[in-house]
């Protein structure tokens, strides 16, 4: 527990002698001890200002357990409870993840969110992992989709400004989010750096915002970079603009997860297979479209091979730039 920044404390009604020999046992020698007289003269103020420096928490009433986990959240904790008795349901109540156990009392395994059926503390430990690996992998399908989205919507909306035609149509847009969504599925099993599963996280809107913004308009300069490079390089037509603007959009969203699924340089962070597995096919399948039968159905036309090289010294400088940018924000958010 102490591996994943989770720190120990016993509360307990038993002689505060008892409880000083176990915390030596669990917690280690020198713990802080208080008990429940001392707790009663405190005033709800002065615990929050005093619980996170006690960590043994001795002769207590089931009240007062109450009135600690309630401290400790008040003092910016996230605090998990176990109990197994009658005097220890209130605590259970007040914590935000009460624990305990399949031999504790009916009232006890009521009020506890997670019930142990083996006697293997482990299982706490393993559970923290895998929530923060669930965590982690939640962030990244956030940060690629809300940063992918914004970018190419703020680029919808200025080329529709001064082309004379969609830049996009409708069913070309759907098939876009439609090919992403595979890779963007896999992200579930893909694996996590350690660094992102030691410590503890916090959900952070303004992060997410700020994110969303700082990548999405790194995303919009190069969406516009495809469409100067279309229009006055390349020549294209209004078909050739939108196969191009298509293939650039979903190469971009899907080489851009392997810079945002870490805060390493992606070169030494390896994805887990399923995503890695993805993110190949759906590239080949979104390279190949404007080659198939179904192309004018679709609304693309086939490219010329330079068209092609463009397009592939876009995206690596849409890399190369994000690789950039990551380094720079993660440093400036502190994160």
């Amino acid at each position: 527990m102490k591996g994943l920044g989770i720190s120990l404390k016993l509360i307990t009604g038993d002689n505060r002698l008892v409880a000083a020999n176990v915390a030596r046992e669990v917690i280690g020698p020198g713990a802080a001890l208080m008990v429940g007289t001392d707790l009663s003269r405190m005033s709800d103020d002065a615990l929050s200002r005093r619980v996170n420096e006690v960590h043994v928490f001795a002769e207590v009433e089931p009240n007062q357990k109450e009135r600690i986990i309630l401290a400790l959240r008040k003092s910016g904790n996230v605090v998990g409870y176990l109990g197994d008795g009658i005097n220890d349901a209130s605590a259970l109540h007040a914590a935000d993840v009460g624990i305990s156990v399949n031999s504790a009392v009916d009232v006890a395994k009521e009020a506890a969110s997670i019930l142990l059926l083996e006697k293997d503390l482990d299982a706490l430990a393993d559970g923290v992992r895998e929530g923060r690996t669930t965590y982690a992998n939640t962030l990244k399908y956030i940060f690629m989709t809300t940063s992918a989205n914004f970018g190419n919507m703020f680029s919808m909306a200025g080329a529709a400004l001064f082309l004379p035609f969609l830049p996009l149509l409708p069913k070309q847009i759907l098939l876009n989010n439609f090919l992403t969504d595979f890779p963007a599925m896999a992200i579930a099993t893909d694996s996590v750096d350690r660094e992102l599963v030691e410590k503890p996280r916090r959900w952070d809107i303004k992060f997410i915002r700020d994110f969303m913004i700082v990548f999405g308009v790194v995303s919009s300069v190069f969406d516009f970079l495809t469409f100067g490079a279309l229009l006055f390089l390349l020549n294209a037509d209004a078909e050739q603009f939108r196969t191009g603007w298509f293939l650039e959009s979903v190469m971009t969203e899907l080489l851009i997860l392997p810079v945002i699924r870490t805060w390493r340089p992606f070169y030494q962070s390896r994805p887990g297979k399923p995503l890695w597995v993805a993110t190949v096919i759906v590239l080949g399948v979104t390279l190949a479209l404007p080659y198939l039968p179904l192309n004018k159905w679709l609304g693309f036309s086939p490219l010329p091979a330079s068209f092609i090289l463009v397009f592939a010294g876009i995206t690596a400088g849409y890399l190369i730039a994000s690789e950039m940018t990551k380094k720079f924000f993660y440093r400036r958010a502190h994160y």
